[in-house]
């Protein structure tokens, strides 16, 4: 994707999910996320740190030795104990910024934003739509970063196939569908396995442990 598509995708994500936010239930924002462990808020507050400086992102990894996941953990937390409505305010007030978490780039936004909207929403039973090609954009990242998640340990083995974008990779038993339910399951989600086909999906509809944390 062109820089400038992928912010517009990204801005209209955030724009869309914000809305979304702003409906919810009390009960709705305490309900488990697709993320183990973590709440819809617990994933909300996760979103407001894209505009975290790289000096207070080392520091808040320095003091968990540099465990990301753990690191990533309590800097959510904390900012979960704000009021809703501030949490809300500052994802909205990304709109427009091009701003985005030391260390990585602007396609980890992408991702960030694409995913973990579909934590918060899916468990919900609310649609939150994502554009396809900017779904293909984001699993195109992840086949060339597997390193940086850990599904893709499990996932090398298999051959993606998207019925709705233009995404193919790997070599192995098949795996195919919307690009949407492939971009989760390489991000450790099974949300959407069930609209998933193919010898590689049959072979994966086992029981399994829960979605990735947040990254």
């Amino acid at each position: 994707m062109h820089r400038d598509e992928l912010w517009r995708v990204i801005d209209d994500q955030r724009r869309t999910l914000t809305d979304q936010l702003a409906e919810l239930t009390d009960d709705e924002w305490r309900q488990p996320s697709l993320c183990a462990g973590w709440t819809v808020r617990d994933v909300t507050a996760h979103l407001t740190l894209q505009h975290v400086g790289a000096g207070e992102a080392l520091r808040g990894l320095a003091r968990y030795r540099f465990d990301v996941f753990r690191a990533t953990r309590e800097a959510a937390c904390a900012k979960a104990a704000m009021p809703t409505e501030e949490l809300i305010a500052e994802i909205r007030g990304h709109i427009g910024s091009r701003r985005h978490v030391p260390f990585v780039t602007a396609n980890e936004a992408l991702i960030d934003v694409l995913v973990h909207g579909q934590d918060i929403m899916a468990p919900l039973g609310r649609r939150h739509d994502v554009p396809p090609h900017a779904a293909a954009a984001a699993a195109a990242r992840i086949w060339s970063r597997p390193f940086l998640f850990p599904a893709m340990k499990e996932l090398r083995g298999y051959a993606f196939v998207s019925t709705d974008a233009n995404f193919r990779a790997g070599d192995g038993p098949v795996i195919e569908g919307p690009i949407l339910a492939i971009l989760l399951l390489l991000t450790g989600r099974r949300a959407l396995l069930g609209q998933l086909s193919g010898p590689g999906a049959a072979a994966l509809s086992q029981p399994t442990t829960p979605g990735a944390a947040p990254a």
